[in-house]
């Protein structure tokens, strides 16, 4: 299990979006300098942002904007937008456990409703994590000197 890289490459987005909205045009090469990630997956990721309804991007003076206020973005929201699961779940089972062992009959019944126990935990916590309190820890830390 592991969810990818554009999880937290879009969390990086959406705090440089706000952070950088009054200072600079944030662009898609703006933001790739900043996470140090190839612009063509920047751009992937602001795509799903953009299809998700979070983010607002034209080309032109504008640079690309947020599209909701940061404490109605969670983590839970750029999950789905940029890593959701499938249908199968967030674990993925075997495919053919062996009917004929003991073992393999009976794994599935033994282990599906604790995976999607856990999946659905890890998911609710996500719902509580907003946007904004990640800003406000970048932006206290910057004022810092970090």
């Amino acid at each position: 299990m592991q969810i990818t890289s554009r999880f937290t490459i879009a969390v990086h987005t959406i705090t440089c979006i706000d952070c950088f909205k009054d200072e600079y045009k944030v662009t898609s090469n703006f933001i790739a300098q900043s996470t140090g990630v190839n612009p063509v997956i920047v751009r992937g990721v602001l795509s799903q942002l953009k299809e998700a309804g979070i983010i607002h991007s034209r080309q032109g003076a504008s640079g690309i904007t947020l599209a909701k206020p940061l404490d109605q973005i969670t983590f839970y929201d750029i999950y789905k937008a940029v890593d959701s699961v499938k249908d199968e779940g967030l674990f993925h089972f075997h495919e053919h456990p062996n009917p004929d062992c003991p073992v393999g009959r009976n794994i599935h019944a033994a282990t599906d409703n604790r995976l999607a126990q856990i999946q659905t935990t890890m998911e609710n916590e996500m719902k509580q994590i907003k946007l904004s309190d990640v800003v406000d820890d970048v932006q206290m830390n910057i004022k810092e000197g970090n």
